[in-house]
């Protein structure tokens, strides 16, 4: 059993994406699906909707007509902030509030902010390594992989850097299996620490994303300043618990694979191709949608108010889409992956997490080129909407 729900007897018809068999290994799940109910359906979440294919994904994902992104995440949790807006907008946000909202985070996602932000990556990658010299066995998650993201976000967002722990507690997204009055509430705890961060911008602007945000306007008007906590809540909720788990993804393949690990070692230059495999096959990232007009997707009928999730690993290892595409090939040249998202709301923090993915590599790799999972047994995975490795003990050499 996985929280308050009993185990799933039948993933075609009473699918639960927190199951813990799910979190394990969804591939042979996702594979199964496909050949035999490529849009399965399940009661649990008051109606969700799983489609498996990359074609129905794709079409569900640039379907703003049908399909509202004001529902991001599978849960009997009621929503905080309604439309147009949403709880962080522009990821919760529908058109036409979402494209102007989407642009006032580009600047501080762009190429010239990302280079920036790389020496100050490859320094905290390093010192975080310089905590743990010396051990034999390191949990790659949780003293690595799971540190990393939230200390950029803090330094984007222009918070104290040593908050990074406390933004990672706020991030419990594995908990939408219990019911609502027997979860934590650290995402209320956040809203009001962004509140107060708020407050003291307003008093002591600087050059961060949160006092740009503070000075933007939307169609014309000053942002709400829940519209400014919502953005800021994007940035914790999208960009550290999906960075941490695909770069703890790549470090358990790696210490899987030999080969591959030591191609990136004796061979650099094949780091770009692998980071966009590597992303490909271990993708984080289930989104999900709600159904706002009657439509068919793949034969079934989803109703008004259904869930639907969109799990864009899936569609990943969608063998119709990709070529041999269970198998991870880190030098392939043609990768066409779903990872970040497609359609309108595709991932703004996209080359910022190919960033820290690549120096988090660059400098483990560096200092430890050889290494392997210490006990199998150990490593943990997380369920629900974004899958990576939460306990991963590796032996170093």
């Amino acid at each position: 059993m996985t929280g308050n729900h009993p185990p799933v007897t039948d993933w075609a018809t009473d699918f639960d994406h927190t199951d813990l068999e799910w979190a394990a290994d969804p591939f042979p799940i996702w594979a199964e699906l496909r050949q035999t109910c490529p849009v399965a359906h399940s009661d649990r979440y008051g109606g969700v909707w799983l489609p498996t294919r990359h074609e129905d994904v794709a079409t569900i994902a640039y379907d703003t007509q049908h399909f509202s992104s004001n529902g991001i995440i599978v849960s009997d949790e009621p929503q905080i902030i309604p439309p147009p807006a949403g709880l962080a907008p522009p990821i919760t946000s529908d058109p036409p509030f979402h494209a102007e909202a989407r642009r006032l985070i580009l600047q501080a996602l762009g190429p010239k902010a990302i280079l920036e932000l790389e020496p100050i990556t490859r320094a905290w990658c390093e010192e975080l390594l310089d905590r743990v010299a010396g051990q034999s066995v390191i949990d790659a998650a949780r003293d690595y992989a799971e540190n990393i993201p939230g200390r950029i976000v803090c330094h984007i967002l222009g918070v104290p850097l040593d908050d990074d722990q406390l933004l990672k507690e706020y991030i419990q997204l594995e908990l939408v299996d219990l019911p609502f009055h027997e979860r934590p509430m650290p995402r209320v705890m956040m809203y009001e620490y962004l509140r107060d961060q708020i407050m003291d911008h307003i008093a002591n602007p600087r050059d961060d994303l949160t006092s740009h945000l503070l000075a933007s306007t939307h169609t014309g008007q000053p942002l709400e300043l829940t519209h400014v906590g919502g953005t800021m809540a994007l940035l914790i909720i999208a960009g550290i618990d999906t960075t941490w788990s695909s770069i703890g993804a790549a470090l358990w393949h790696l210490a899987q694979h030999p080969d591959d690990r030591d191609r990136l070692v004796d061979d650099p230059e094949v780091m770009p191709l692998a980071i966009e495999e590597l992303l490909r096959a271990y993708a984080p990232v289930t989104m999900a949608r709600k159904v706002i007009e009657d439509v068919e997707i793949g034969g079934c009928p989803m109703k008004t108010g259904d869930w639907v999730l969109l799990p864009f690993p899936a569609a990943n290892r969608d063998p119709e889409h990709v070529d041999r595409a269970d198998e991870v090939i880190i030098d392939r040249a043609e990768n066409r992956h779903s990872t970040f998202g497609l359609g309108i709301h595709r991932c703004a923090g996209s080359n910022l997490a190919r960033m820290e993915m690549r120096v988090a590599l660059e400098t483990w790799l560096d200092r430890y080129p050889k290494f392997s999972v210490d006990d199998p047994d150990a490593v943990r995975w997380a369920g629900g909407q974004v899958r990576g490795p939460r306990a991963l003990p590796l032996r170093v050499t």
